[in-house]
Protein backbone atom coordinates (compact mmCIF):
# COMPACT_ATOMS: atom_id res chain seq x y z
CA UNK A 1 0.00 0.00 0.00
CA UNK A 2 1.35 3.48 -0.92
CA UNK A 3 2.55 5.51 2.12
CA UNK A 4 1.93 8.97 0.68
CA UNK A 5 -0.72 11.22 1.43
CA UNK A 6 -3.16 10.57 3.78
CA UNK A 7 -2.56 13.63 5.65
CA UNK A 8 0.68 12.34 6.83
CA UNK A 9 -1.49 9.27 9.00
CA UNK A 10 -1.03 6.58 6.32
CA UNK A 11 -3.80 3.80 6.66
CA UNK A 12 -2.57 0.36 8.71
CA UNK A 13 -4.62 -1.85 6.47
CA UNK A 14 -6.82 -1.47 3.43
CA UNK A 15 -9.66 -2.43 5.53
CA UNK A 16 -8.70 1.15 6.91
CA UNK A 17 -7.95 2.96 3.76
CA UNK A 18 -11.20 2.10 2.70
CA UNK A 19 -13.57 3.49 5.67
CA UNK A 20 -11.36 6.14 5.32
CA UNK A 21 -11.96 6.81 1.53
CA UNK A 22 -14.99 6.25 2.22
CA UNK A 23 -15.50 9.09 5.03
CA UNK A 24 -14.04 11.70 2.93
CA UNK A 25 -16.36 10.98 0.16
CA UNK A 26 -19.38 11.50 2.98
CA UNK A 27 -17.80 14.73 4.11
CA UNK A 28 -17.13 16.32 0.45
CA UNK A 29 -20.82 15.20 -0.33
CA UNK A 30 -22.39 17.62 2.89
CA UNK A 31 -20.03 20.59 1.36
CA UNK A 32 -21.03 20.02 -2.22
CA UNK A 33 -23.60 17.54 -2.83
CA UNK A 34 -23.78 13.88 -4.54
CA UNK A 35 -23.98 15.45 -7.72
CA UNK A 36 -20.65 17.48 -7.87
CA UNK A 37 -18.48 14.93 -6.08
CA UNK A 38 -16.52 13.69 -7.72
CA UNK A 39 -13.19 10.93 -7.47
CA UNK A 40 -11.24 14.18 -7.72
CA UNK A 41 -12.87 15.73 -4.52
CA UNK A 42 -12.02 12.70 -2.66
CA UNK A 43 -8.35 12.56 -3.50
CA UNK A 44 -7.68 16.12 -2.50
CA UNK A 45 -9.28 15.51 0.82
CA UNK A 46 -7.25 13.09 1.79
CA UNK A 47 -4.49 14.34 0.17
CA UNK A 48 -3.25 11.30 -2.02
CA UNK A 49 -3.41 10.87 -5.75
CA UNK A 50 -6.81 9.49 -8.02
CA UNK A 51 -4.82 6.43 -8.20
CA UNK A 52 -4.56 5.43 -4.74
CA UNK A 53 -8.61 5.85 -4.32
CA UNK A 54 -9.13 3.97 -7.83
CA UNK A 55 -6.69 0.85 -5.63
CA UNK A 56 -9.59 0.25 -3.33
CA UNK A 57 -12.77 1.87 -5.38
CA UNK A 58 -13.39 1.57 -9.02
CA UNK A 59 -16.11 4.55 -9.48
CA UNK A 60 -17.08 7.55 -7.23
CA UNK A 61 -20.84 5.34 -7.55
CA UNK A 62 -19.18 2.80 -5.54
CA UNK A 63 -17.84 4.66 -2.55
CA UNK A 64 -21.14 6.70 -2.44
CA UNK A 65 -22.97 3.15 -2.39
CA UNK A 66 -20.58 2.45 0.18
CA UNK A 67 -21.61 5.50 2.57
CA UNK A 68 -25.37 5.04 1.56
CA UNK A 69 -24.75 1.50 2.35
CA UNK A 70 -23.35 2.07 6.05
CA UNK A 71 -25.87 5.01 6.78
CA UNK A 72 -28.64 2.58 6.16
CA UNK A 73 -27.36 -0.20 8.50
CA UNK A 74 -27.29 2.14 11.20
CA UNK A 75 -30.82 3.68 10.17
CA UNK A 76 -32.47 -0.17 10.38
CA UNK A 77 -30.53 -0.42 13.77
CA UNK A 78 -32.63 2.42 14.64
CA UNK A 79 -35.67 1.78 12.89
CA UNK A 80 -36.00 -2.26 14.97
CA UNK A 81 -35.32 -0.03 18.11
CA UNK A 82 -38.30 2.37 17.39
CA UNK A 83 -40.45 -0.79 16.82
CA UNK A 84 -39.29 -2.64 20.09
CA UNK A 85 -40.29 0.80 21.84
CA UNK A 86 -43.40 1.68 20.01
CA UNK A 87 -44.60 -1.67 21.63
CA UNK A 88 -45.96 -3.20 18.14
CA UNK A 89 -45.96 -7.47 18.31
CA UNK A 90 -48.58 -8.09 15.43
CA UNK A 91 -46.99 -8.54 12.08
CA UNK A 92 -49.30 -5.71 10.41
CA UNK A 93 -48.90 -3.06 13.03
CA UNK A 94 -44.86 -3.45 12.56
CA UNK A 95 -45.18 -3.40 9.25
CA UNK A 96 -47.35 -0.08 9.08
CA UNK A 97 -45.13 1.45 11.83
CA UNK A 98 -41.69 0.57 9.89
CA UNK A 99 -43.57 1.87 6.81
CA UNK A 100 -44.10 5.29 8.55
CA UNK A 101 -40.57 5.80 10.35
CA UNK A 102 -38.57 5.06 6.76
CA UNK A 103 -41.33 7.77 4.73
CA UNK A 104 -40.86 10.04 7.66
CA UNK A 105 -36.85 9.35 8.66
CA UNK A 106 -35.09 8.74 5.05
CA UNK A 107 -35.69 11.85 3.32
CA UNK A 108 -33.94 13.70 6.72
CA UNK A 109 -31.14 10.98 6.73
CA UNK A 110 -27.98 12.38 4.79
CA UNK A 111 -26.71 8.95 3.92
CA UNK A 112 -29.77 7.38 2.94
CA UNK A 113 -30.92 10.56 1.33
CA UNK A 114 -27.83 9.88 -1.66
CA UNK A 115 -29.82 6.53 -2.58
CA UNK A 116 -32.60 9.22 -3.65
CA UNK A 117 -30.24 11.54 -5.66
CA UNK A 118 -28.23 9.48 -7.25
CA UNK A 119 -29.04 9.26 -11.08
CA UNK A 120 -27.20 5.93 -12.18
CA UNK A 121 -28.25 2.02 -11.55
CA UNK A 122 -27.74 2.06 -8.05
CA UNK A 123 -29.91 4.89 -7.19
CA UNK A 124 -33.02 4.32 -4.80
CA UNK A 125 -35.66 3.85 -7.62
CA UNK A 126 -34.19 1.48 -9.49
CA UNK A 127 -31.58 -0.06 -6.93
CA UNK A 128 -34.37 -0.52 -4.68
CA UNK A 129 -35.95 -3.28 -6.47
CA UNK A 130 -32.22 -5.64 -7.32
CA UNK A 131 -32.54 -8.70 -5.95
CA UNK A 132 -29.91 -7.86 -3.23
CA UNK A 133 -31.76 -4.90 -2.70
CA UNK A 134 -34.91 -6.70 -1.97
CA UNK A 135 -33.04 -9.51 0.13
CA UNK A 136 -31.42 -7.21 2.44
CA UNK A 137 -35.56 -6.09 3.01
CA UNK A 138 -36.07 -9.41 4.00
CA UNK A 139 -33.38 -9.30 6.49
CA UNK A 140 -34.52 -6.77 8.14
CA UNK A 141 -37.87 -7.36 8.34
CA UNK A 142 -36.84 -10.79 10.21
CA UNK A 143 -34.72 -8.13 12.63
CA UNK A 144 -39.29 -7.04 13.59
CA UNK A 145 -40.04 -7.87 17.13
CA UNK A 146 -42.35 -10.40 15.41
CA UNK A 147 -42.96 -13.80 15.57
CA UNK A 148 -43.32 -14.61 11.52
CA UNK A 149 -43.66 -17.98 11.89
CA UNK A 150 -46.86 -17.91 14.38
CA UNK A 151 -48.26 -15.54 11.92
CA UNK A 152 -47.83 -17.82 9.36
CA UNK A 153 -45.44 -16.21 7.02
CA UNK A 154 -42.84 -18.08 5.96
CA UNK A 155 -39.14 -17.09 4.09
CA UNK A 156 -40.55 -16.84 0.64
CA UNK A 157 -43.38 -14.81 2.23
CA UNK A 158 -40.63 -12.38 3.74
CA UNK A 159 -38.86 -11.91 0.16
CA UNK A 160 -42.13 -10.95 -1.47
CA UNK A 161 -43.39 -9.22 1.54
CA UNK A 162 -40.10 -7.00 1.25
CA UNK A 163 -40.19 -6.78 -2.62
CA UNK A 164 -43.68 -5.10 -2.26
CA UNK A 165 -42.64 -2.94 0.50
CA UNK A 166 -39.69 -1.55 -1.32
CA UNK A 167 -41.68 -0.85 -4.46
CA UNK A 168 -44.17 0.84 -2.10
CA UNK A 169 -41.49 2.69 -0.54
CA UNK A 170 -39.81 3.83 -3.64
CA UNK A 171 -43.07 5.31 -5.16
CA UNK A 172 -43.76 6.95 -1.07
CA UNK A 173 -40.25 8.75 -1.47
CA UNK A 174 -39.88 9.58 -4.80
CA UNK A 175 -43.63 11.00 -5.99
CA UNK A 176 -45.31 11.89 -3.15
CA UNK A 177 -48.83 12.88 -3.30
CA UNK A 178 -49.98 16.82 -3.81
CA UNK A 179 -50.70 17.96 -1.24
CA UNK A 180 -48.68 15.59 0.87
CA UNK A 181 -50.49 13.32 3.33
CA UNK A 182 -50.01 14.00 6.83
CA UNK A 183 -49.06 11.11 9.06
CA UNK A 184 -52.91 10.33 10.41
CA UNK A 185 -53.86 9.94 6.38
CA UNK A 186 -50.46 8.33 5.42
CA UNK A 187 -51.02 5.80 7.88
CA UNK A 188 -54.76 5.10 7.26
CA UNK A 189 -53.88 4.49 3.30
CA UNK A 190 -51.51 2.04 4.91
CA UNK A 191 -53.86 0.18 7.46
CA UNK A 192 -56.09 -0.03 4.77
CA UNK A 193 -54.45 -1.54 1.83
CA UNK A 194 -51.49 -3.11 3.49
CA UNK A 195 -52.18 -4.48 6.62
CA UNK A 196 -54.76 -6.54 5.49
CA UNK A 197 -52.89 -9.29 3.23
CA UNK A 198 -50.81 -9.32 6.71
CA UNK A 199 -53.77 -10.60 8.80
CA UNK A 200 -54.77 -13.18 6.79
CA UNK A 201 -54.70 -16.59 8.52
CA UNK A 202 -53.07 -17.90 5.14
CA UNK A 203 -51.17 -16.07 2.78
CA UNK A 204 -51.72 -16.44 -0.58
CA UNK A 205 -48.44 -17.40 -2.16
CA UNK A 206 -47.10 -16.69 -5.79
CA UNK A 207 -45.50 -19.59 -7.42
Amino acid sequence: MAHHGWGGRPPASDAEARQRIVDATARCIDRHGVAKTTLSDVATELGVTRQTVYRHFARISDIVGEVAAQGAASFVDRMVAHLRGSGVREPAEAVVEGMMFCVRTIPTEPRLSLLLQLKDSSAFGRGATTADAIAYGALMLRRFPVDWDAAGVGEDDLTGLAEIIMRLLTSLLQNPSEPPRDDERLRSLLERWLAPALRQPTLHRVP
